[in-house]
């Protein structure tokens, strides 16, 4: 497959272009792309400066672009050059202008102001790191959601991705030995889900990391009778509690992260989380 080249084009950090380009590159497997990366376009001469990038490397180029002088000239430089140019956003912000009667502000970075919302996901954060793998059981209380399961159930990415949707996690492991202290079976008003996979991948991903940290993976903590015992008993104690369950088996962490905001919106959790805007 023939190498192709991709120019991506922002007037702010570029975040929301990146997550555009991964989502739609993802359904061409095998394709051999080149990215270039420019963020912070905002003026003419920065982008004159950017050109001779194009003509050395021609391929798509995907931009969102508010400025329409900046906007203008560099869909007029890639029709002389040949090249496509596809506006990452704009049939969606055409299609709201019309539905909602009213015109875009057309401001660049205008998601990333640092208003309420924006403050309310640092706290989130905050709280979400500090309430890692069981720690501070005082504050549980004060979570939007709880996720327990076993060891390396990918609680602490999916707390982490959550957090900057806006939500204050906190994770419990749960070991057989060890089990978690009494208030988190008092509490009422965060969301509890319990989070599983399937013991065969359970021991893979045990043993792998063992192997990453130089130590033997010939241990109970890899062996799969005793995985399947851990998920047994966490499995019994999802069903004890009626706490919702979801297998992360075939699941990539944005997966079940939406999984958990589609339960949250259904729990009706007490505080609503401000949404990282997109």
């Amino acid at each position: 497959m023939a190498r192709t080249h991709i120019h991506l084009f922002s007037d702010s950090t570029g975040e929301t272009l990146q997550m555009v380009a991964n989502a739609a590159l993802a359904q061409f497997e095998g394709a051999d792309v080149v990215r270039h990366f420019w963020p912070m376009v905002r003026s003419r001469q920065h982008l004159e400066r950017i050109m001779p990038e194009l003509e050395k490397a021609p391929g798509l180029i995907l931009y969102t672009l508010v400025n329409e002088d900046t906007r203008d000239l560099l869909e007029d430089r890639c029709r002389q050059l040949g090249l496509p140019a596809v506006d990452a956003l704009g049939v969606v912000t055409t299609a709201l202008e019309n539905h909602l009667g009213q015109e875009a502000h057309g401001r660049p970075g205008r998601q990333h102001r640092m208003d309420d919302a924006y403050f309310k996901r640092v706290d989130a954060i905050h709280f979400t790191i500090a309430h890692d793998d069981g720690v501070g059981s005082e504050d549980w209380h004060r979570a939007d959601i709880l996720l327990t399961g076993v060891s390396r159930t990918s609680k602490t990415p999916t707390s982490i991705y959550l957090a900057n949707r806006g939500y204050k996690v906190a994770n419990i492991p749960l070991v057989i030995e060890s089990p978690p202290p009494p208030v988190l079976f008092e509490l009422s008003g965060p969301l509890i889900v319990g989070l599983t996979t399937a013991p065969d991948r359970l021991v893979q991903i045990r043993r792998n990391r063992l192997l990453s940290l130089n130590e033997a993976s010939q241990t109970a903590y890899a062996e799969h009778e005793r995985v399947e015992e851990e998920i047994r008993f966490a499995r019994r104690m999802f069903a004890d509690n009626n706490w919702p369950v979801i297998d992360v088996t075939r699941r990539s962490i944005e997966e079940t992260a939406a999984a958990i905001i589609k339960l949250a919106g259904e729990h009706g959790s007490r505080t609503k989380p401000q949404e990282k805007p997109i």
